[in-house]
């Protein structure tokens, strides 16, 4: 149900008294017992039965990282204290395949540890060596530590043909320009992405607002941070969790507000906030930063998934400027009219209509959240109607519709973790470390919690963060790489799929094309999705799309061009990675890889 101040009519006498508490409680300056991530108390639903006849597929995921050679661990502060907020966001990972020889690799950001002479860890850069092998080549490939890391999103700034990398810190962020050689180059002030200031960057993703031909970049800020000025655990009321003092934030801190940089052509950014109209008041504390032409006008919009406060919606208005509707559009708050602390975002079409939905990961003590796209920027909150409320003790991070059984419809993966390991001393049900949660799309609307099946790379359990996908071994089905904190990554590989898929590629300008929207049908049931970057809790997906066809033998393909052109292919084979260019039709097939089970 959409959400505005003139929707009360809708409400309930229950939601009309909750939502003119809540008003109260604000304007008196009362804040709930939690602290970080404000959870809104949401019920969970107990899940709805299969319908007769109807069987689950077989899934089974299995944690492979230290087989395939991903040992980097993440530091992000201490593991048995948190202290301050900044040592519980974690990091994001990005799939990306940055020498293009096409197997997709793997980067990992890391933090570090507070404390004078503190030195910053490494990130993690992994060549892809086949048969999910993977290399440290990060000192080869030229990345440094570069400070306090967070998130990281991928494009081709320049149209050189290699995907750049982009890293948001606690600090300022830095740009590596990818040099074609399997090399970095930090361009970040050369490239005027250098920030008057330091800031704290949590999500971030490039994106053709104007349909120029060159990517700009959108950038989320979470808290305007001064840890000299920071209180300490139980010092105020927002340092409180279920009695228990503990690190102090987001509320009572500073908010801030994103920032947008426009490509001048030849690689360069200005900041253009002010006048595309995306900044606006500091009342918000951002993380993921989610594109998508969620209105269907051509153009890309924008998703800010804020924690403790209204989520945002840009709408893109003809590539001059954005407007933030999100009270109108119903993306704000959840269908109570309340904020939730909003940490990772996808989208996908769920239901098949042709419309690209939105899903939010929220804290503990709450559901997660379903947008379903009514068209025209309007949204409903579908959480109960889709299967999605049965799930309130995790707190959620790195999200991501995949379609695991490749039967055509996308399923989720959720990647969950406290941010208090103060939570393992207490009497509460809660525990730092937290199992994933995997949801199977029947092709009804409605998701089904299969997570007690999924098998142990779903059971294990981990203080997660970031979460991207992409099938590392070019054999049909997508493999999830999670951040743990503390920890080593997690490489899930699912080892029960078998039926036919799609993966595709889309090239404009020599580059990625970013933001083309590819459209599927097979076996009577159109997909669509998009090439995109950033999204899911400050991470990034592999720029290729895939599609499972279930029983199909052959495909058509559709691809709308971020100029609005679109090409049409016919009668696709299934089981290939198929590489489209603009203008150019198919310019690649290529069967999927033996490792194909």
């Amino acid at each position: 149900m959409r959400v505005g101040a003139w929707q009360l009519r809708k409400f309930g006498f229950g939601q009309i008294f909750l939502f003119f508490g809540l008003i109260l409680l604000a304007l008196g300056n009362i804040h709930p017992a939690h602290a970080q991530g404000a959870a809104t108390g949401g019920t969970a639903v107990p899940a709805r039965p299969l319908p007769p006849g109807m069987k689950s597929p077989a899934v089974e995921y299995r944690d492979i990282a230290n087989q395939a050679g991903l040992a980097g661990v993440n530091i992000s502060g201490s593991e048995t204290s948190k202290q301050y907020i900044v040592e519980t966001t974690g990091n994001g990972v990005a799939i990306f395949d940055f020498d293009n020889d096409g197997l997709p690799d793997i980067f990992l950001v890391n933090s570090g540890t507070l404390g004078t002479g503190a030195v910053p860890p490494k990130h993690f850069l992994y060549r892809n060596l086949g048969g999910l092998k993977f290399d440290d080549v990060t000192d080869k490939a030229g990345i440094k530590p570069t400070g306090w890391g967070q998130g990281v999103c991928v494009g081709d700034i320049d149209n050189h043909g290699y995907p750049d990398l982009f890293i948001t810190q606690w600090g300022q962020n830095v740009l590596y320009r990818n040099l074609g050689n399997g090399t970095f180059k930090d361009e970040t002030k050369e490239r005027g992405l250098l920030s008057p200031k330091p800031r704290w960057s949590t999500g971030c993703a490039f994106l053709d607002f104007n349909r120029d031909g060159f990517l700009d970049l959108v950038v989320v800020h979470y808290v305007d941070f001064d840890l000299a000025h920071t209180p300490h655990p139980g010092q105020t009321n927002q340092c409180q969790w279920k009695g228990k003092p503990v690190m102090c934030g987001p509320r009572g801190l500073p908010p801030e507000t994103p920032s947008f940089y426009q490509n001048d052509g030849h690689g360069n950014f200005i900041d253009v906030s002010d006048q595309v109209r995306i900044s606006g008041p500091k009342n918000y504390y951002g993380f993921a930063a989610l594109t998508g032409d969620f209105d269907n006008d051509g153009w890309p919009d924008i998703f800010v998934a804020s924690d403790s406060t209204a989520s945002l919606y840009y709408h893109n208005v003809g590539g001059k400027r954005f407007e933030e509707i999100g009270v109108r559009a119903g993306l704000a708050y959840n269908e109570d009219g309340r904020e939730q602390a909003g940490m990772g975002a996808a989208a996908a079409d769920f239901d098949g209509d042709g419309l690209l939905d939105i899903f939010k990961t929220n804290f503990a003590d709450d559901t997660h959240t379903m947008y379903k796209n009514q068209g025209a920027n309007n949204f409903e909150d579908d959480t109960i109607g889709s299967g999605l409320a049965v799930n309130t003790k995790y707190l959620g991070w790195g999200t991501a519709f995949l379609d695991f059984d490749n039967d055509g419809w996308k399923d989720l993966i959720v990647a969950n973790g406290h941010v208090y390991p103060e939570v393992d001393t207490g009497r509460t049900a809660e525990k730092y470390k937290q199992p994933r949660l995997l949801y199977w799309n029947r092709g009804d609307g409605q998701f089904f919690d299969l997570s007690g099946q999924g098998g142990p790379g779903i059971s294990d359990v981990h203080s997660s963060r970031g979460l991207a996908i992409g099938d590392l071994d070019n054999d049909g089905n997508e493999e999830i790489v999670i951040v743990n904190m503390g920890e080593a990554p997690s490489l899930l590989k699912n080892f029960r799929t078998s039926s036919n898929s799609l993966l595709v590629r889309a090239l404009t300008s020599g580059r990625d094309a970013i933001g083309a929207r590819i459209t599927v049908i097979a076996g009577g049931y159109k997909q669509i999705d998009e090439v995109r970057s950033g999204g899911s809790y400050i991470s990034q997906n592999d720029l290729r799309l895939h599609f499972g066809l279930g029983s199909a033998s052959t495909a058509d393909i559709s691809v709308r061009w971020i100029d609005g052109k679109v090409e049409n292919l016919r009668s696709v084979a299934v089981n290939e990675i198929v590489t489209i260019e603009e203008g150019k039709g198919v310019v690649r097939k290529q069967p999927y890889s033996s490792a194909r089970k």
